[in-house]
């Protein structure tokens, strides 16, 4: 069964501007299309559900953990929490590495909501507006708005990865518009480096320095 999957023209920063890459809009089979749309039409807010309590409070560890790399980008707590929480949401819906997709945003459009390409990518994935007729809506300001903007790219690159048998070197150049050169890939994998998490409680700083402090579940 097709899973979700992000579609987007890639970029590289320059300057802080969008350069986004020369992606090429591809015909889809009509099962393929019917896939994709039911997945960027599914309607439930980005709401974390968790099992267990264990599993909760590694969500939260990697929320503190991700908010404090991503303060000096985004300074707002409550727009940083919903954006965290949307990438959370939406990359593990897709079956993506949340890491990975942090790492393709940051290079995509340097985490800027309303980032646009000279071809016209748009938003935090640089999603090309030709996606929004073939799979959304029709509107390409959608693509403005964060979580369907992070949603059609997870759900596109999903798609890509699966078109590549899992090759996520060659589904990224598809993302990019550039499949079988390295530098976008090689891009991404750097970035990505710098999101990875490690599932470590954060010691709570007690306010009586001759008292030890307790480990408690890290946040911002």
């Amino acid at each position: 069964m097709l899973q979700p999957a992000l579609a987007g023209a890639g970029m590289l920063l320059l300057g802080g501007r969008a350069q986004a890459g020369a992606q090429v809009e591809e015909p889809l089979i009509d099962s393929v299309r019917t896939a994709l749309s039911a997945a960027v039409a599914y309607g439930a807010p980005p709401v974390p559900d968790f099992p267990n309590t264990e599993a909760r409070l590694t969500y939260l560890r990697w929320l503190g953990q991700m908010s404090h790399r991503l303060v000096r980008r985004k300074a707002d707590w409550t727009e940083r929490k919903e954006f965290l929480q949307t990438i959370w949401y939406e990359s593990r819906r897709a079956g993506l590495d949340t890491g990975l997709v942090l790492g393709l945003v940051q290079v995509e459009s340097g985490f800027r909501k309303f980032a646009v390409s000279p071809v016209g990518a748009r938003g935090y994935m640089q999603v090309m507006p030709f996606w929004t007729r073939l799979i959304g809506n029709g509107d390409p300001s959608s693509l403005f708005h964060m979580q369907t903007n992070l949603r059609f790219g997870c759900v596109i690159l999903r798609h890509y990865l699966d078109r590549e048998n899992g090759d996520l070197y060659l589904a990224l150049g598809r993302y990019n518009g550039s499949r079988g050169q390295p530098q976008y890939p090689r891009a991404v994998f750097a970035a990505a480096r710098g999101w990875v998490f490690t599932d470590t409680p954060v010691p709570e700083r007690s306010p009586d320095p001759a008292k030890p402090a307790e480990k408690v579940p890290g946040g911002p």
